[in-house]
Formats: C-alpha cells, structure tokens, sequence
C-alpha cells in the first residue's frame, strides 16, 4: 500500500524498531512517530522503553515490548504483538547492536558470537518472522555502520558483523523488489549516545582525535542519523533499493 500523505509523511504506516531502548534506535522511533507512524518499540530494558515512548507523547501510536531477539521465538513474539495491536507491518528498522572493543590476538569466539547473535542473526529472524506481514510499499532499513565498509584496527568482530548486514541488505533488496518491498542499510559514522559517551561525551583524548580526523571536524547526533532512517522508510525513498546511505561527517570519504 502506497502513502500519499505528503512527501515525508509516514501516516498510516506500522514500524517496529529494535534497540529502541536508546541511541539510535530510540531517535528513530520518536523521527517515525512525528511523522505518523505507528510504532512497537522494542529493546531488552522495559523502563528504557517506557520512558522513550512516554517522550515521544502519543501513546495511540506508539507500544512497548521487552525482548531479547537472540532468544528463540522472539522475533515472532514481537511481529505478532505488532500485529496484534496496530494489525500490519510495514516498516522494520534494525537499529540493536553492540560493539566490542577487542584487539584480535585478544578476541574471543564468545565476543565474536555474541557480536553476530545481536548485530547479524537477530535481524535476519525478525525479517524472516516479520515477512509473511510486509508487503507492496514495505521498507527495511538496518542499520550499518562506516565500519562495515572500511577497516578499524581493535573491532575486528564488529566490522565482520556490519559487513555482513551491507551485504544482508543488498541480497535481502533483490530476493525481496519483486514484491514490492524496500531494503537499505543506514551507515553512522562516529555518533554520540549512552553507550559511548564515556569517550565523546566530553573533552576527551578519543573525542578529539576522531574529530581532527572527521571532515565535518565533530562527532555526529542521533538526531542526524534518524532523519535518514525516515526518509528510506518513507515514499521519498521509492526508488532507492539496495543501498547504503552513510552518514559520517565524510570519515569514509577521507
């Protein structure tokens, strides 16, 4: 079903948004709902959730659910809650992840499995348990990162696993364009949220040496990223299938 509200508008359209518990995902949420949506939240921290959904202030258009995605039968707990209260899917914005900061000679497989049970497996089951709900006009949008199309020395784990989702979201594009169905990948740059805010939320060495090394000459803003989730959920983005909008302050393009 195609929306013709307006250019931008997401009126009338359902999304799930997983990590929505902070950062990016809990931006992404509030950009979907302002512009109309109908949104299940959803994270691993029930009172995070909350209070994100209480800031967004439409509590007929937004619901909660706790879930851990690497759990078996989660996915599809969360698809049929979305369906049970707002009846349809739409859109499915991949937004949980984690990093970890391990050299590799210092890496273990459990931080190597556990980066990709959260960052590369859970996704791929929600779309999987979400797919038999999405149809024409249906977009996806996971979200990378720079580092799954450059290298960074010490995330070796990490950068494995968001070059597995560029190339989820480019494959996922082709099966699913026949019916209808959008897939793209937003890829943040250096951003600041909860869970790096110890290194850039003030003036610290690391913030100041990714900011020397940034063309924009700052670190970026949630507020930044989720317009660009929106847009590629939205009608504007009808024609963009398969690809990667970065958002970086121009690191990549160094």
């Amino acid at each position: 079903m195609r929306n013709r509200n307006g250019a931008g508008s997401l009126a009338g359209r359902v999304a799930i948004v997983t990590g929505a518990s902070s950062g990016i995902g809990a931006g992404s949420a509030a950009e979907l709902a302002a512009r109309g949506a109908q949104v299940l939240l959803t994270g691993r921290d029930e009172r995070r959730l909350a209070a994100h959904a209480d800031a967004i202030a439409a509590p007929d258009r937004c619901e909660i659910m706790a879930a851990d995605l690497t759990t078996e039968g989660a996915p599809e707990a969360v698809s049929a809650r979305c369906v049970e209260r707002f009846g349809r899917i739409d859109v499915l914005v991949h937004s949980a992840g984690i990093y970890e900061n391990l050299l590799f000679e210092r890496a273990t497989m459990e931080s190597f499995d556990r980066q990709h049970a959260i960052n590369v497996r859970a996704p791929y089951a929600l779309t999987l348990a979400a797919l038999p709900h999405l149809g024409d006009g249906a977009a996806i949008v996971f979200i990378s990162s720079v580092f799954g199309q450059i290298g960074l020395a010490g995330a070796t784990g990490y950068c494995a696993t968001k070059g597995a989702i560029e190339q989820l979201t480019r494959s996922l594009a082709l099966e699913l364009a026949p019916r209808g169905i959008r897939v793209n990948a937003v890829a943040p740059g250096f951003i600041l949220t909860a869970l790096n805010e110890a290194n850039f939320g003030s003036d610290t060495p690391i913030k100041r040496s990714v900011e020397a090394d940034t063309p924009a000459g700052r670190i970026g803003d949630v507020r930044e990223v989720a317009p660009a989730v929106a847009y590629l959920a939205s009608d504007e983005a009808s024609f963009v299938q398969g690809t990667t909008l970065v958002v970086d302050g121009g690191w990549a393009a160094r």
